[in-house]
């Protein structure tokens, strides 16, 4: 598909290669975020956690997690978890690139891989860790129609993201927010080549230089 092709070129200008390879050691942690053809329409792949987790129990967010001693890099952590949390084999991921990361509220280092899967890729969750999968077209994360925007209280990103989506497949209602909501944001942006059609904090041309400043001052008080 030409548009598969083209959203892969557009994403590839902002892979970061080895660009913070120079940062302070921080705990570090990887999510996969998998683009999907679904019905002709470029897609998410999204999860829910499950409510018997510690941390973030009935949340959205993308298959991810801490760095494990095994893993080589970055890619490698995303994938990992991504076949624990829903059985993606990493043999089905097309993996397009990796953008820069961000420090989230409990001070990881966490890098957004993005890679392509197929559709007919058919989840199998690990009822201990998830407890939905799900798609979301990803245009729908540069509308202002089911988005709403606050402050955020710690400052670090400006503002606070925040959509409400309802599965037309199951009926579902999920809120898809924080981090992942800013991942999402951007990889739309980035992929459809669109300025999202509310205020973001990053130019939508040049999405590093901003979140390089904040890992820049967030790391220089290590």
């Amino acid at each position: 598909m030409q548009f598969k092709e083209e959203t892969i070129a557009n994403l590839k200008q902002f892979d970061i290669g080895n660009k913070f390879a120079s940062l302070p050691v921080l705990p570090k942690a990887s999510v996969l975020i998998p683009l999907i053809v679904k019905n002709g329409a470029l897609c998410l792949l999204m999860t829910l956690r499950s409510q018997e987790l510690r941390t973030s129990p009935g949340e959205v967010c993308f298959p991810g997690g801490k760095r494990d001693p095994s893993d080589g890099d970055d890619v490698d952590t995303a994938l990992r978890e991504a076949e624990e949390e829903i059985g993606l084999s990493p043999a089905e991921v097309q993996v397009v690139c990796r953008l820069v990361p961000i420090i989230n509220k409990s001070g990881l280092l966490v890098t957004p891989v993005v890679g392509f899967i197929e559709e007919s890729f058919c989840p199998r969750p690990n009822p201990a860790e998830v407890s939905a999968v799900f798609t979301v077209p990803l245009d729908f994360f540069t509308s202002d129609m089911n988005h709403v925007a606050t402050h955020s209280a710690a400052g670090t990103m400006g503002m606070l993201h925040s959509f409400h989506f309802v599965d037309p497949d199951s009926g579902c209602h999920y809120h898809i927010w924080g981090l992942t909501a800013m991942f999402a944001i951007l990889v739309a942006a980035l992929a459809l080549r669109r300025t999202p059609e509310f205020d973001v904090v990053f130019d939508p041309k040049d999405p590093l230089s901003f979140f390089q400043r904040i890992l820049h001052r967030r790391t220089s008080k290590l």
